[in-house]
């Protein structure tokens, strides 16, 4: 149990958090449209391929980035650095998720057993992308943003303008904490040669930026909503969501650990879940 415990820790499993909320979402809306429940096997096979694609891009990340993490203060407890589980290991967990994607994708239906490969690649891409441009963050959002894209295939088997609105909105969003998130490595970064855009622009303007961001997703949310036929309950959720946005962006200006951390994990990680509230209930309601 300890070493099973050891992985989830390695993977940063909690995480789950940020993208699950949205797949479940997009599943919520696919399913109104095809007018039925799609059942508890096809929700689970759904949860399963999202923890195995997570498993398998955080842990391809941590392989990827350990002579890096070694080089960062922030960083060197990690468990690949710190020798807590051994790159073989590592790569063991990495491999298997990837090939339970796969499998599990067989069960769900064609299209997404044929895209489940084009998926891996999207999202493990990221990990490299802090070595060839400063926009990193937005590709780390286009990992993320698969996620409602590929829960709503499951459901329906064919793409929409929905997913596709919301997977933008996922990207501006996950672009837009995540800035936040890298000023804390802003020194380490510039001295080691990877590249974010606190590197580019410094804290001040890669903070500004990432209110952009943030409004810009948003202002996708709330098109999202319309073209989903989503109403009043939908809507006050993102009220709520604002706020949390308003509030996030105070914490980060602060530029301390503790707000930093909290402003791009903790309070993302219950927009989100206000985020698929405010759709079931939405739903449900209609």
């Amino acid at each position: 149990m300890r070493s099973l415990l050891k992985y989830f820790e390695f993977v940063r499993f909690s995480h789950t958090v940020f993208a699950l909320p949205f797949a479940l979402a997009s599943m919520v809306v696919a399913c109104r449209e095809t007018h039925g429940w799609p059942g508890w096997p096809r929700l689970l096979l759904i949860l399963a391929a999202m923890v195995c694609a997570r498993t398998a891009a955080m842990g391809f990340n941590r392989i990827v980035d350990r002579k890096f993490d070694a080089q960062n203060p922030r960083t060197t407890g990690r468990h690949l650095p710190a020798g807590k589980i051994s790159l073989a290991g590592a790569w063991s967990l990495v491999l298997l998720a990837a090939g339970g994607l796969v499998g599990v994708s067989w069960f769900i239906n064609p299209i997404c057993f044929y895209l489940s490969p084009v998926a891996l690649v999207i999202i493990c891409f990221y990990s490299l992308t802090k070595r060839f441009t400063d926009f990193t963050h937005f590709f780390l959002g286009l990992a993320l943003a698969a996620a409602p894209v590929g829960a709503w295939l499951a459901v329906n088997g064919k793409i929409a303008w929905p997913p596709v609105v919301l997977a933008v909105a996922v990207i501006f969003w996950l672009a837009g904490f995540d800035i936040i998130y890298a000023t804390q490595d802003f020194s380490v970064d510039k001295a080691t040669g990877l590249r974010s855009l606190p590197v580019r622009w410094g804290i001040t303007g890669s903070l500004q930026f990432a209110r952009w961001a943030h409004l810009i997703m948003w202002l996708t949310l709330g098109g999202f909503g319309l073209i989903s036929r989503l109403r009043g309950a939908y809507f006050t959720g993102l009220v709520m969501i604002a706020a949390g946005l308003i509030y996030e962006h105070r914490l980060a200006r602060r530029g301390d650990p503790v707000s930093v951390n909290m402003a791009a994990l903790r309070v993302n990680g219950v927009i989100s879940v206000i985020f698929l509230v405010a759709v079931v209930v939405d739903v449900i309601w209609q």
